[in-house]
């Protein structure tokens, strides 16, 4: 009987070192990707004075793998922002819901494009860190 308990004994501290050496699954981080530098040009207002957009964009991404995604197709996401950005007027943006719209609308535009070039979804979110219209 001595020798059965000691030996449950001996496997009970043991058990604790065998399944700290398992490898644990890490859940995927979130990620940040900020798009460096910030996006610059003119808005498509019309009259004498030009008018100038400052954006600094951020992208969430899931993963290390989604993140280097975003490095390789960053020419392509600042393109398009930049496309969608010269299109808008100063009273569209400067409208009560006229920021969110086009956070929505800049998020469909990156969504769209890398889903065309890797055929999965990447981007999950776009954050405006800062938005200067002049």
């Amino acid at each position: 009987m001595k020798l059965l308990t000691a030996l449950l004994l001996s496997l009970s501290i043991c058990l604790p070192a065998f399944a700290s050496s398992e490898k644990k699954e890490e859940a995927p981080t979130t990620l940040y990707y900020n798009l460096t530098p910030a996006l610059i040009g003119n808005l498509a207002d019309q009259g004498a004075r030009l008018k100038f957009y400052k954006a600094d964009v951020s992208l969430r991404v899931t993963g290390t793998e989604a993140e280097n995604k975003l490095k390789l197709h960053e020419p392509l996401i600042r393109h398009q922002l930049v496309m969608l950005f010269s299109a808008q007027t100063s009273e569209v943006i400067n409208a009560p819901d006229g920021r969110e719209n086009l956070r929505q609308e800049a998020l469909k535009k990156v969504q769209d494009a890398i889903n065309a070039e890797e055929g999965a979804p990447v981007v999950e979110d776009l954050l405006f860190n800062n938005l200067i219209i002049q």
